[in-house]
């Protein structure tokens, strides 16, 4: 993949059952798919009671990523998306597995929430098929979860996120091997009890076409074709009579279905049982399965951050109407931030865009808590920022944006920073002094111009400079600067200005 590295894009899908990557070339626009690798690693069998990945699952997706990582070599960082999904949003212990992953990949790896990956898996689902302005119902059974979507073209319009997936459904009622037909029932009453909330609401919008994703449905697609039950996607007779041929093997290790890997038998009776009651909730009598999924997703969501069409860009303004934030204000404090950051010393390791980002978007989020109350606004700010649906934010670029605004004014916790990896908890320490220095010198609100301030400093202080009198001509400005010291004093950070 060395070979025009500029133009490669890659992504991994820490899935809970298997592991995916898939590279691409970028071509007059357009992604074309050059190499796939596929690990069976079943992450959430490896989760106990207790919610922590074992030992031995653990070593083996650390392995896969090394092997992934190897792939990955010549591809830029910025043009790598990796994220982990239901078993890692779980795992007691997602962060020690994360210090041994990322090395391992040679990639940041993101941990994504639900309803986020039921939106990249409906833009993977919408790219890997033609378009025809009709609405569609999106299903992906997953290892630890399974998403609904239900969207037109490239957006959805209602995501959900049910904690069922075939990993653990086959764990909690085929865990023996045993297959019969209460066991399937009880596993079908179970998948029908997670969907009993949405269903209603789904059958009252409607859809012109349901489309399956992932491995289990296009498992069962290509099994049932194979068995000649139907000729074109899964009908409901024909997933019945899959239903029927698993009762009456007795065991899993009996399956003998054309068309079923070895490595998925164990989970594939608690994947058809979910998709069954996903038929019978919703009335569903045919369904086609579609090629593109999460990782395919990733991609062009990724494409759509290179070409400048970031997804989050447009969370961060419809917040900003959601909650109407003073966009002139903040945009203010904004500019102010960005160009102290232009200045921040090199000590700080501060650079490039991705950090300049985060910065911009803390800053035209950072009065959100005032639609709760002005008192302690920037902890409700922070919650805000941490429970609210982000389409295409991490959790832990969520994380970040939250610990920002929590800090950007009165006292500074070196503690709010603690849940942060190294050495991002560091950085956005300095990222959060300078969104404070930025509020403070607007915290007028005033719509004068600021004059142009030099920043220096090294890792244990910050040094302002303002233009000849101008604080004399400002003396408030004096005293929150004033202030600020003692704030940052607490932090081990020392502000000197003149």
């Amino acid at each position: 993949m060395s070979d025009n590295a500029s133009q490669s894009l890659a992504a991994v899908d820490l899935g809970s059952n298997s592991f995916h990557l898939i590279a691409a070339q970028v071509v007059d626009g357009r992604i074309q798919v050059v190499d796939r690798m596929k690990e069976m690693v079943r992450l959430a069998a490896g989760l106990d009671e207790g919610n922590r990945l074992s030992g031995p699952v653990m070593e083996h997706a650390v392995d896969t990523l090394k092997r992934f990582g190897e792939r990955l070599r010549d591809v830029p960082a910025h043009k790598v998306r990796a994220v982990g999904t239901n078993t890692l949003r779980k795992a007691k212990n997602r962060g020690e597995f994360l210090a041994r992953a990322r090395p391992a990949l040679g990639h940041s790896i993101d941990i994504i929430a639900g309803r986020e990956e039921a939106r990249l898996i409906y833009l993977g689902v919408s790219h890997s098929i033609e378009g025809n302005g009709e609405r569609r119902l999106v299903v992906d059974i997953g290892g630890g979860s399974t998403e609904l979507i239900l969207g037109r073209q490239f957006w959805p319009e209602r995501m959900d996120s049910l904690h069922i997936g075939c990993v653990e459904m086959s764990r909690r009622f085929f865990g023996a091997g045993s297959i019969d037909a209460l066991r399937m029932r009880a596993a079908e009453i179970a998948a029908l009890q997670e969907l009993e909330p949405m269903s209603t609401e789904y059958r009252r919008i409607g859809w012109d076409s349901p489309i399956g994703a992932s491995g289990t449905i296009l498992a069962v697609q290509h099994i049932v074709e194979q068995q000649g039950w139907c000729q074109d996607g899964i009908t409901l007779a024909a997933l019945r009579r899959l239903r029927k041929a698993l009762i009456g093997a007795t065991y899993i290790q009996n399956l003998e279905l054309d068309g079923l890997e070895a490595e998925r038998a164990p989970v594939f009776p608690g994947g058809v049982a979910i998709l069954g009651a996903i038929f019978e909730a919703l009335g569903i009598e045919h369904m086609r399965a579609s090629s593109g999924a999460l990782r395919e997703g990733l991609l062009y969501d990724l494409l759509g951050r290179i070409h400048h069409e970031d997804v989050r860009e447009t969370t961060v303004e419809g917040l900003t109407r959601r909650y109407r934030i003073d966009a002139a204000q903040t945009g203010r404090v904004a500019g102010a931030a960005l160009a102290l950051f232009d200045q921040a010393p090199s000590a700080w390791g501060l650079g490039g865009s991705e950090h300049a980002q985060w910065l911009c978007w803390a800053a035209r989020l950072h009065e959100i808590g005032l639609s709760i109350s002005h008192s302690h606004y920037q902890k409700h700010g922070a919650y805000l920022i941490t429970n609210l649906d982000m389409p295409g934010f991490s959790q832990g670029e969520q994380a970040l944006l939250a610990v920002l605004i929590r800090g950007h004014r009165r006292k500074l916790s070196l503690a709010d920073f603690e849940g942060l990896p190294e050495p991002l908890r560091r950085q956005a320490l300095y990222l959060c002094i300078l969104l404070r220095v930025a509020v403070l010198l607007h915290r007028s609100r005033s719509e004068t111009e600021l004059p142009a301030i030099a920043l220096a400093g090294d890792e244990a202080s910050i040094k302002l400079r303002f233009s000849p009198e101008w604080l004399l001509e400002h003396p408030l400005t004096e005293a929150d600067l004033s202030e600020e010291a003692e704030y940052l004093r607490a932090a081990n950070v020392k502000l000197r200005f003149k």
